[in-house]
Parts: structure tokens; sequence; C-alpha cells
């Protein structure tokens, strides 16, 4: 209970530094657009507003019971009926994102600005992206304090029975952050990529769809066809591709906002499997070229946009890379084979704050769980303790968990979290 007042007090404090210093700078604001500014700091301001209301009615309880204040009930009335503005601001974040790396990128004085103001002492030297993302981590680290709450409290009573409401009117808000966030970039994703995939004489496919969504997208290196087709002539050069959870789009890149579609498959026709050098020789014509440093894999669909069976050989240029390609590519059939006991998994603890880079990977917050699913070059497949989550991350930002009863204590905690918060 008292871990719950202390931290949103200091969550308090930093939104406020966020607001003051970040959002209601005039200096900074002159360097950008009042869409830029928006997007950056959305609706920041009732963030803080409703922490603000939110600590004062902890504070107020904590002064009438000075011992243990039971405050389940005070965090149940805001989740279900305050905390409404956290859905907004994580469904605004791909935009916020995409902003502050643009202007980074893109404009000096912004960014010149923006280094003066965190050199004041009261940003504590931090960077103002670490401002902007506390109210994720805060809303994703309330269930695991009401968890702690309901832990600590004796079953089958009332305070339990308090505690258990709490801790699922805020799993339910955390829910429909992830949800908002993961529609508004799906949808914005979709719309994007339909105007920048260009069929020529292919038939169109309809890439606009409620249940549709991108997996992992980027360039390889298209080597030789085992069958006669569109890639013969290709073969050796670079294509860019475009996964989705139901169909592979192969394209050849004209610019960075422009890509010419060469073939396409749904996943069920798509077959893929992992190649080494020396299988080379065995393929009908062509050279190798193309391939010194690569690592290959072969992608069979038995069905392509005009019926025809093709095969393709894809080269990446490093081991993790075809990895999580493949990986992609049969995410379908790992979720259907995926029968390991989770206890006899290895568990990692994030050990510094990692944001997804690609749509595969997996944004994490320092001390945050993750079973290790599988790995390669540097790179692990995990699934997030505390909400499911799968994507790729770095080994570099995870420490191994290696006592045995911390991990066992861990997936007790994930299996009773994902029961009782089940909303």
């Amino acid at each position: 209970m008292f871990e719950i007042i202390t931290s949103e007090h200091s969550y308090m404090h930093s939104l406020s530094v966020l607001v003051r210093h970040f959002m209601r700078s005039e200096e900074l604001k002159e360097t950008m657009t009042q869409t830029e500014h928006h997007h950056l700091f959305s609706n920041i301001s009732d963030i803080l507003t409703v922490s603000t209301r939110f600590f004062e009615d902890l504070e107020k309880r904590y002064q009438e019971h000075l011992l243990i204040p039971d405050i389940s009930d005070i965090v149940e009335e805001h989740a279900s009926n305050h905390f409404s503005p956290y859905i907004s601001y994580c469904s605004n974040e791909v935009y916020q994102q995409r902003t502050l790396q643009r202007l980074l990128a893109t404009n000096p004085l912004f960014k010149e600005t923006l280094k003066q103001i965190e050199r004041k002492p009261e940003c504590g030297g931090l960077p103002m992206i670490s401002f902007l993302i506390l109210p994720m981590q805060r809303v994703t680290r309330l269930p695991l304090l009401l968890d702690t709450v309901c832990q600590k409290t004796k079953a089958c009573t009332a305070a339990y029975g308090a505690a258990t409401r709490a801790l699922k009117a805020i799993s339910k808000l955390v829910k429909n952050c992830n949800e908002g966030a993961r529609a508004m970039e799906r949808t914005e994703q979709m719309y994007t990529l339909q105007k920048q995939l260009e069929f020529g004489k292919k038939k169109p496919f309809p890439l606009i769809s409620a249940s549709r969504w991108l997996l992992k997208r980027g360039e390889l290196y298209l080597l030789l066809s085992e069958e006669a087709g569109i890639f013969r002539r290709g073969a050796g050069r670079l294509c860019y591709l475009f996964l989705f959870n139901d169909v592979l789009i192969i394209t050849k890149k004209k610019s960075e906002e422009s890509y010419s579609v060469m073939n396409y498959a749904t996943l069920d026709q798509v077959v893929v499997e992992k190649m080494e050098r020396t299988h080379l020789p065995l393929l009908s014509g062509g050279t190798a070229r193309g391939t010194a440093g690569g690592f290959l894999f072969r992608v069979v669909m038995e069905k392509d946009s005009e019926g025809r069976r093709e095969e393709i050989v894809l080269s990446a240029e490093t081991l993790s890379d075809r990895a999580r390609w493949i990986a992609a590519l049969m995410h379908r059939e790992k979720e259907k084979l995926d029968t390991t006991p989770k206890g006899d998994l290895s568990q990692v603890e994030i050990t510094q704050t990692y944001l997804a880079k690609q749509a595969d990977e997996l944004s994490l917050q320092q001390a945050d769980v993750v079973l290790v699913l599988g790995g390669e070059d540097g790179w692990c497949w995990g699934e997030r303790l505390r909400d499911g989550e799968r994507g790729w991350f770095p080994e570099a930002c995870a420490r191994q968990i290696t006592s045995r009863t911390a991990v066992e204590c861990n997936v007790r905690r994930m299996e009773r979290l994902r029961t009782e918060t089940d909303v």
C-alpha cells in the first residue's frame, strides 16, 4: 500500500517536470508546428491532473489511517472513472515516437533547444524521452503493485475482495491502453502502406483490414529461383519484404515511400526453411553472387498471386536477421507447437529500458521479467511475463535469473495475474 502512495508522488513530480520545463517551454514550442507539439505532448496535462487527484485521495486516506491504510477502493474508483486520459495518451504513442525521431533528425534548432532544457538541474540530466514514456510505465506497473497487495491480504476477507476488484479495474485500463495503442498504430500503418505499394499489372491485394497487421518488414538479397518464373531474371538483386500476419508481399524498393509489388502469397500457402551454404550447388542455374557474408533461407509459395508455385532463396546479412525472418514467417506454426511448460523456460530480468525499433521487437521496461523462448546471435525471442506479449530484444539489456525459487515464483505470479486480470 505504502509503495503505491510513495511511487505515485514520485511519478507526479516527474510529470510536473515534463509539463513545466518541456511542454510549456516557449523556446521549444517555437521550434516546431502546433501539430508536432500536440503529437509530442498529447494530453500529458490531463495525465498530470488525474495523477494529482489520485495522489491527493491517497494522501488523505494515509493521514486518516497512518498504519496500513486500505486504498484499494480509491484505486478502483480512479481506474474505473478517472484514468481514461491514459488510453488517449497511450494511443498517441506511435505519433509521439515518430514526431520526436523526425524532429531530432531534421530540426537542428529543436535538437539544440531540447539539449539546453535537458541540461537543467531540475531535469536531473535525463532526456525528454524518459519523461514522455512515464505514463506507459506507470500504468503497466500498477497491476503488479496491486497484485502484491492481493498476495499480502488474507483471502476471503473484505479487504481481499476490494484488492482483487482494484486489480481487475486497473488491468482493464491497461488492456484498453494496449488495445488503443495497437489499433491506432496498425490502422495508420495499413493506410500508409496501401498508398506506398504499387501493384502494376499484378492483381491488387486489399491490404486494409481490421484483422491484419505488420509482423516484419525489411530488405533481403534475392538469389535464385529453382523454378522458371518472375524471379529468374531478378536473381541476385535486392528485394523488400512486407510480412503481415496473413500474407507475404515481395516488392522492389523504388524509394522510401514507393514499392513495386513483384509477388505475394497468403501465409497458409507459404513454407520456409533454413539453408546452409552447402545447399547452394544443388540450385539449378545461376551463381552464388551476393551471398558473401549472407545467411540463406528458402521460401516456397505453393500458390502465389497468379496461382503458381514459386520458390525463392533469400540471403540475410546476419544470423539473427535470418532467425527473425524465419520465426516471423513461421509464427502460426510456432504458436501451435509452443507446448513447453513455462517453468522449464529460462527467464531474464531487464536491466535497461529498450524501445522496439522494428515490428517484431518487444519494448521493455527496467525490471520487466521475460520468458526466453529462443535466441540467435545476441538477440533473444521472449514473452513478457506481465502481459504475454512476444518479440525480439537484445540480450545485452537483460540478465539471467538463476534462482530456481525466483523462476517458479515468477511463473506462479504470471499465471495468477493472467487469471485474476482476465477482463
